[in-house]
């Protein structure tokens, strides 16, 4: 598994800019507010996992980098036991997410970013989009504490509505084959109860091509843990800061639909924008657009 204390090559911003291309070619995104955050000190990034996920991360990686900043990403193990997959993300800045590995990165004085939903939210249901499914976890909360690491809640917007899911965890579990198959293969522990099953979707007509669906992104006040050290064991004063990030997300979300809704182009505008060079907008507090 991948060990954060083993000496990582950050690529080149030329790199980031060739292999996000693609990407910012086709979903265009849009940040609100990142033009005018201190990303001096580094902090523990917060937010919703999107369906796949790998829709997203790509953007906010490169348009950090384009300022300075190296995420390190905290994975689910799963990642790693696929063959070339894993190194590649690996790579690109990503570790096994243990505490282990998570402390040594705050000691760097790394950005890390995690997603408390981890692969129940990537692997989302019907009906599910930009739901936090975070059930009880707290770790990474616990994490910032103790080192006294800044939280900086994020949310995304976008990638949950490229792809139309058919077929769910739910309706695998509740097939006949899956009944059948689970009498003699331990299938629930396999998938740890369903939360591995991905979905089955579909894209650009009834492929697999995500549809161009804009991305959009809005960050939060940073949150301060510094003097919360000796209170990691106060199970209250955990769990209300993990409320306050996850009430952050979800404000940050609705307000990314409220300013989807507002600024959606269509017709000629779309046509144009999809065909004009590529390019970053930026948003600050103002709200007045910028290129980057």
């Amino acid at each position: 598994m991948p060990d954060s204390n083993k000496e990582f090559a950050v690529p080149s911003l030329r790199t980031s800019r060739l292999l996000s291309l693609c990407h910012r070619l086709y979903f265009n995104p849009v940040f609100l507010g990142l033009e005018s955050m201190d990303l001096s000190r580094p902090a523990l990034w917060v937010g919703n996992h999107t369906l796949f996920a790998m829709l997203d991360i790509p953007l906010l990686s490169h348009a950090l980098r384009e300022r300075g900043v190296m995420l390190r990403s905290l994975g689910d193990r799963g990642h790693f036991r696929v063959p070339v997959w894993g190194g590649l993300l690996q790579r690109g800045g990503m570790v096994l997410g243990s505490r282990e590995n998570c402390a040594a990165l705050m000691q760097a004085g790394e950005h890390i970013l995690v997603f408390p939903g981890g692969a129940r939210e990537v692997w989302r249901r019907k009906g599910e989009a930009y739901q936090l499914i975070w059930k009880k976890r707290t770790g990474f909360v616990r994490m910032a504490m103790e080192h006294g690491y800044d939280i900086i809640p994020f949310a995304s917007l976008g990638p949950d509505e490229a792809f139309d899911i058919l077929a769910d965890a739910n309706d695998v579990q509740a097939s006949r084959a899956w009944k059948w198959l689970n009498k003699s293969l331990p299938l629930e522990d396999m998938t740890r109860g369903g939360e591995g099953i991905p979905p089955l979707v579909k894209g650009l007509g009834p492929t697999l091509v995500p549809r161009p669906q804009r991305q959009y992104f809005a960050f939060g006040e940073r949150i301060e843990t510094i003097g919360l050290a000796g209170k990691v064991d106060d199970e209250d004063v955990v769990w209300a800061l993990r409320e306050r990030v996850a009430e952050s997300v979800g404000s940050q979300l609705e307000s990314l639909k409220a300013y989807r809704a507002d600024h959606r182009p269509s017709g000629w505008s779309r046509l144009r924008r999809r065909l004009a060079p590529v390019s970053v907008n930026v948003l600050g507090k103002s709200g007045k657009g910028k290129a980057s």
